[in-house]
């Protein structure tokens, strides 16, 4: 939001901070300030100058003007603007001499973008004053932008009138409310307005002109609009605009001309009704949807655009101006349904002050004068509206006050804090006020006491209380098991190597559907922030591929991880949320062996003894290289490696934990078994198999033949070439026996290995011995 500081200091006559230091009492006593802009500068140099002469320059489009710059003389300037002729009184101004195309020029004839007026490139300024004049209410500027999350709870200040408000409360002056409510013409009202819903629409007011006449803006209006981010249209537009900056409240104008029978409506949408904005878009309209409309049909959408049916054009000469208030949640929703935000939209979404609307268009008689001099008033104000009520008084103890802010302060000095504030103070006994709120900030910003300590404390400066802990008896917070259980798991990874990632709970349809999922069994949002994310995820797989394919730009080789929700839809109640953990290992080079074992070893340290069994593939993943993990007897997740076709290049390798079942599983009852007293005895053995074989069914055959005796058994390496036929590898396993009653012998380790040898052979298998 950007304020003029020359427009603050008309409303605030005296405020004598200069601009940054302004920004700065703003920043601690109101709202942020984001910083502070220059605008304008060229006009503190600038003058009304008449062309006397313009010669062409050869062979360029640019000409040589002879001007009459009045205070700065006569002077020669090369122009190259289309509409540069003799007689004509332009923008002039003093940036110095430089030779171009040969000829020296002095200065140079500017554009209303060029001095900052306008957005207007297309050539130069023309003006209707006196060669050597001031170009007039165009002076230089410094405009403050506030940051707008700072102001979301302030309706008020999202108008000049309201931060001047501030500033004369900061600063101890008075301020000056440019709204003249003695302008307003008494009688019948010369057009109807019904309202279906004053829940949708609590106030309603219009007033008719006629005589209008549309032109530009003054240089003036122009300027100040322009300043602060607004683009001037013509004098009847920019009126409004310049109420709804000065005053916060939005307005709209008609053409009158093309209203189709004698009454405005303010009703829903029917449902599919079709409507044409000033954007140039056409919308279809449900009956979540308030607009304003004719006998015929919409003519606006209430609080965000009006319609292009009844626009104001060069041919308008009758206006009904719209000074209206609207329930903001109705205007939030339609504006983030059609996908619009308006600067009007933006103010009613906050909950304007119903008083304003009639103070709007006091305002924009006195400023129709002088814009549209032929204009005159038909009829009377038409003010439709629910029965406004005062909020309740708030009782305010001044010794609770205290208390509260932490720091002492006079009585005095509090009531002075509110009245500045334009709050009503009473005392209605020794050390209490009885405090009546305005009407702009009534609307879901004061409502109790504790709001009107911050008020005082940011008047007198937080800076002025000492900080002090508060004495509040420390307890320990209750347990939660599952977050220390999934900040451990976070840990591991990290101390893995991995890289921890955060991705959007939300995906798109193509998303969903290239991963093989089906989006009608995901939560589809209601108003998604993006077209590709209206989906709530049911895995985290697909973020993670994301971040795979954006990082392969840059790295040959990484890993991640992501500890999140996946979100399931459920036939009743809420939806299941199920905490998983998804690791990816990618690297440009090699066949991705090696990603699926280091994600195995990284399950197994989450997981002791846990086991990848081969599993049928999903869509997304590798039709040979997909596994089921089990953890004591149940399914914990899976590790596969994604389908190639997923990947640009290389190979990228996914382990996805479901944490609910390993927390579960891992919450299994430990038994003590104690240190063995007697030595173990470890031999090797090697399988030959074929080479598509598994070795962890391998390892489980062995195991089985081993007996009681076996303490452990280990993979240690696979081999495959001469002197093994083709397509056969070895597979090496070391095993260690042992008892915790006696030494074993080496007979009953040679027995041991002679049952497995036997064993195997009789399944079909050789043993290298």
């Amino acid at each position: 939001m950007k304020f003029s500081y020359n427009w603050l200091r008309e409303l605030v006559p005296g405020a004598d901070a200069v601009p940054t230091d302004l920004s700065r009492l703003i920043t601690m006593r109101t709202a942020e300030c984001e910083g502070v802009e220059a605008a304008g500068v060229l006009l503190d140099r600038a003058c009304a100058a008449l062309i006397q002469s313009v010669e062409p320059i050869a062979n360029t489009h640019n000409v040589k003007a002879v001007v009459d710059a009045g205070r700065y003389g006569t002077r020669t300037v090369v122009c190259g603007a289309p509409n540069c002729r003799p007689g004509m009184v332009a923008a002039y101004v003093p940036i110095g001499s430089k030779v171009l195309y040969g000829v020296v020029s002095d200065g140079m004839l500017a554009s209303g973008a060029e001095l900052g007026i306008s957005r207007d490139h297309s050539g130069i300024l023309e003006l209707d004053v006196q060669a050597g004049a001031p170009l007039p209410g165009c002076v230089p500027d410094s405009i403050i932008e506030i940051d707008n999350k700072s102001i979301t709870n302030r309706p008020d200040l999202w108008g000049h009138l309201g931060m001047g408000r501030e500033v004369a409360a900061i600063l101890a002056r008075k301020l000056e409310d440019p709204v003249r409510l003695d302008l307003l013409p008494q009688g019948a009202a010369a057009i109807d307005v019904r309202i279906e819903d004053t829940s949708l629409c609590p106030r309603y007011s219009a007033l008719v002109f006629d005589g209008i006449t549309v032109a530009p803006s003054p240089l003036w209006l122009q300027y100040r609009l322009n300043a602060i981010g607004l683009n001037s249209i013509n004098n009847v537009v920019d009126m409004t605009n310049y109420v709804m900056s000065e005053l916060a409240q939005p307005m709209h104008a008609f053409d009158a001309g093309l209203i189709q029978g004698d009454a405005i409506f303010v009703r829903p949408a029917h449902s599919g009704e079709r409507f044409r904005a000033l954007n140039g878009e056409e919308y279809t309209l449900d009956p979540s949807n308030l607009v304003i409309a004719d006998a015929r049909g919409p003519i606006g959408l209430a609080g965000v655009i009006g319609g292009m049916d009844t626009a104001i054009g060069s041919s308008t000469k009758r206006v009904v101006l719209e000074s209206a208030n609207f329930q903001a949640s109705s205007i939030r929703k339609t504006s983030a349904a059609i996908k619009l935000r308006t600067d009007a939209s933006m103010r009613f979404e906050k909950a304007q002050d119903p008083m304003n609307t009639v103070r709007g268009l006091a305002r924009a008689m006195e400023l129709l004068r002088d814009l549209s001099p032929g204009a005159r008033v038909v009829g009377g104000v038409a003010d439709h509206k629910n029965e406004l009520t005062r909020p309740s008084p708030i009782e305010l103890p001044v010794d609770w006050l205290q208390r509260k802010l932490g720091r002492a302060i006079d009585s005095g000095e509090v009531r002075d804090i509110l009245e500045r504030l334009e709050f009503g103070v009473s005392e209605p006994r020794r050390g209490v006020f009885l405090v009546n709120v305005p009407s702009w900030r009534a609307t879901k910003d004061i409502t109790l006491k504790d709001d009107l300590v911050e008020e005082v404390g940011r008047m007198v400066g937080y800076d002025s209380i000492e900080p002090q802990a508060p004495l509040v008896r420390a307890a320990v917070p209750p347990s939660n098991p599952a977050r220390k259980f999934q900040h451990d798991a976070r840990n591991l990874f990290v101390d893995l190597g991995f890289t921890e990632v955060y991705n959007y709970s939300f995906l798109s349809e193509d998303c969903v559907r290239a991963f093989g999922l089906d989006p009608a069994q995901h939560i589809r949002v209601i108003n998604p922030i993006a077209s590709d994310q209206a989906l709530i995820r049911t895995s985290l797989v697909p973020g993670i591929w994301r971040n795979i394919t954006e990082n392969l730009k840059h790295r040959d080789a990484f890993r991640l991880f992501e500890v999140g929700l996946e979100i399931h839809k459920q036939s009743d109640g809420l939806p299941d949320e199920i905490p998983h953990l998804t690791a990816a290992i990618y690297d440009r080079h090699g066949n991705g062996e090696a990603g699926l074992f280091e994600l195995k070893r990284a399950a197994e340290c989450l997981m002791p003894d846990a086991q990848a069994c081969p599993a049928q593939a999903a869509s997304f993943e590798h039709p040979t290289r997909a596994a089921e993990v089990l953890w004591r007897g149940e399914k914990a997740g899976r590790l596969f490696e994604l389908r190639p076709s997923l990947v640009e290049v290389g190979r990228a390798a996914i382990l996805d934990l479901d944490l609910r079942a390993v927390e579960r599983l891992a919450g299994t009852e430990k038994k003590y078994v104690p240190i063995r007293r007697f030595p173990s005895s470890a031999f090797d053995v090697s399988v030959i198999a074929g080479e598509r074989e598994q070795a962890g069914k391998l390892q489980s055959l062995v195991a089985s033949l081993a007996g009681s005796l076996l303490e452990s058994i280990q993979y240690l390496r696979h081999y495959s070439g001469p002197p093994l036929a083709e397509g056969q590898k070895s597979v090496s396993f070391r095993l260690t026996a042992g008892s915790a009653e006696r030494t074993l012998s080496s007979e009953e380790v040679g027995e041991m290995r002679a049952r497995i040898i036997e064993g195997m052979r009789a399944l079909g298998y050789e043993l290298r011995v």
